[in-house]
């Protein structure tokens, strides 16, 4: 074996450990994913497309009842680059490790989500793994976990009749408790309360079925207004 080969080798096996924990929860919110979608009449293949191709756990909870509902196509495309416009600052900040990788890098920025992020931005590499596919073996790993969580989900939303009522509470139970995180920390509690005020004065103005992308560009604006006195 080259050393090539083995030094690709070494990077997946360094990848899987370093990727475990986001199976623990891809699990269950992808399996939740599936339940919800096969509830909504919607198959494992269009499960497998809409986790392959949008792979963005958060919007695609999100678009479950617009794939049901009134066709806004204008209105979803904004919400979803809000939703995922935090994004753009992953990228930002993973140009100088993402540096080099060559053909791995259109596959490396498509599938990056947050917790590809995280593991890809704060591992440590060995001076004999290579890098770039320790980047790669890590987002293909992630890539794959919501992918089959959710097929799976979808498949026993078919062979089982459960109760969904009350699943579609998952991901927002989730960004709960990263809320209560946040706010353990006084810096990221006053970014946190600037968004929840910004949210409720969306709420009230617009209403209920049109604060979301008012709310997030107010939240938007204050961070970035504010950013050195309000988030430093």
């Amino acid at each position: 074996m080259s050393n090539r080969n083995k030094r690709v080798e070494k990077a997946l096996r360094a990848a899987f450990p370093a990727s475990f924990p986001v199976l623990t929860g891809f699990f269950v919110l992808g399996l939740a994913y599936g339940l919800l979608m096969s509830s909504k009449g919607y198959g494992p293949l269009w499960i497998l497309l809409y986790s392959s191709v949008c792979f963005c756990g958060s919007m695609q909870f999100a678009a479950i009842p617009f794939m049901i509902g009134e066709f806004r196509p204008l209105y979803v495309l904004l919400l979803s680059i809000m939703v995922n416009a935090r994004h753009l600052f992953y990228g930002i900040s993973m140009l100088e490790k993402y540096k080099g990788t060559g053909k791995l890098k259109p596959f490396l920025i498509y599938c990056m989500c947050d917790e590809t992020f995280a593991i890809n931005s704060s591992s440590s590499i060995p001076d004999d793994t290579d890098a770039s596919f320790f980047y790669f073996f890590v987002t293909l790993f992630d890539w794959l976990y919501w992918i089959i969580a959710g097929v799976l989900g979808g498949l026993i939303g078919q062979l089982i009749k459960i109760n969904t009522t009350g699943l579609d509470f998952a991901l927002t139970a989730l960004f709960v408790v990263l809320f209560i995180e946040q706010l353990k920390s006084r810096k990221n509690a006053i970014c946190g309360v600037a968004g929840v005020v910004a949210a409720a004065a969306a709420l009230f103005v617009f209403g209920g079925d049109k604060f979301v992308i008012p709310a997030m560009l107010v939240i938007l604006a204050i961070l970035l207004g504010g950013r050195k006195k309000l988030c430093d």
